[in-house]
């Protein structure tokens, strides 16, 4: 465990930030953060994916993390084991590590986004921890849970109350609010977090749509995303090149985010950030969240119950969805203009109050409204 760089400086709080590293929404939301806040002093703890989106431009400190492996568009369970058995053997050598870098950087407050050490040694070191993430909402809010996703749901809650829930607040960002549960006095809900670059995109309703998996599980949909007879342009496969309405494209955040704002609608996997994104541009979304990871298949679940979209499982879906589901693109559109779909205002508000106060304040009655 080594930093990327020298740390140096004299902000007004120093902020040791523990950031998920598996893909790039966490990474994203965690630099969305640190910018909007330059006066303060950001050291941040991650790995993998959340080393490139965060290094370039703040100090940070490589630290694995446990993982959750996909394939073919499900979690890897023996592959997870696997991995996470050699992350536990090393956990002690970890703490150890994160341990010296508490001591050396000295932090006023820590903030995690589903982190595992820096919540740990917060409490160790007995400074506050703030968590800001989505994952929580798992554990926080009640949830009507079909039979055939009930395994997946006790492993996402096994998982956010034994490893990731030492933090002493939290902020649970969601672009739905369950019908039912509380919150408590050290949690709220809020809308979701967006970058900058998403926030300033003028929105159109071009004739493309914009498909997006970090996985290769989009060569089952192939024949699915030719069915729609429109111009497809698919992120997410490392790849450049055009196979009759399909496009394939290279990932660029400028050409990503432009396509994302001019598309018709988009078809995605379950994940929170690109479906949040999304419809505050706007989009209607057909969501195929990924197998086993509950939260998935919650963030597509209420995409479909409040008529934003249609959440679609399995890896075969039928020729007549996509025809269907475009007769209906104007009623989504008219659902969509109803949500709110940017907490960003209230989120940088609520983290300065905590770093300066070390707490939050309970949520006034009322606050973020959304259509249920």
């Amino acid at each position: 465990m080594r930093l990327s760089r020298h740390w140096k400086g004299k902000g007004m709080a120093r902020i040791i930030y523990g950031v998920q590293g598996n893909g790039r929404g966490h990474a994203v939301r965690a630099l969305t953060i640190a910018r909007r806040l330059p006066r303060h002093e950001f050291l941040f703890l991650t790995h993998t994916d959340g080393l490139s989106v965060l290094g370039d431009e703040f100090p940070t400190v490589r630290c694995p993390n446990p993982e959750t492996p996909v394939r073919s568009h499900r979690v890897a369970g023996l592959e997870m084991a696997l991995r996470n058995f050699g992350f536990w053997l090393k956990r002690s050598e970890l703490l150890a590590s994160v341990r010296g870098v508490f001591h050396a950087f000295k932090p006023d407050v820590a903030i995690t986004d589903y982190e595992y050490f820096v919540p740990l040694a917060s409490r160790e070191y007995g400074i506050p921890c703030l968590s800001i993430d989505h994952q929580h909402i798992v554990t926080f809010w009640s949830h009507h849970v079909p039979l055939s996703q009930l395994p997946s749901y006790v492993g996402a809650r096994f998982a956010a109350r034994f490893l990731f829930s030492a933090a002493s607040h939290y902020l649970v960002v969601s672009f739905f609010r369950p019908a039912s549960g509380g919150t408590g006095l050290n949690a709220r809900l809020v809308p979701p977090l967006l970058r900058d670059l998403v926030i300033a995109r003028a929105s159109e309703d071009g004739d493309h749509v914009l498909a997006y998996q970090s996985t290769s599980t989009f060569q089952r949909f192939l024949p699915f995303l030719r069915s729609s007879g429109r111009p497809v342009l698919i992120y997410g496969l490392n790849d450049d090149r055009t196979e009759g309405n399909l496009t394939f494209r290279r990932y660029s955040e400028e050409g990503f985010l432009k396509d994302l704002a001019s598309s018709s609608y988009v078809i995605c996997g379950g994940g929170h950030t690109l479906i949040s994104e999304a419809l505050f541009l706007g989009k209607p979304v057909i969501s195929f969240p990924i197998s086993n990871i509950f939260e998935q298949f919650l963030n597509a679940h209420y995409l479909e119950k409040l008529g934003y979209g249609r959440c679609l499982m399995g890896f075969c879906p039928g020729q007549d969805i996509i025809p269907s589901f475009e007769a209906g693109l104007d009623q989504y559109r008219a659902n969509i203009r109803k949500g709110n779909f940017c907490g960003n205002e209230e989120i940088f508000t609520l983290v300065e109050d905590f770093i300066a106060g070390r707490k939050l304040d309970p949520p006034l009655p009322g606050h973020f409204l959304l259509s249920q």
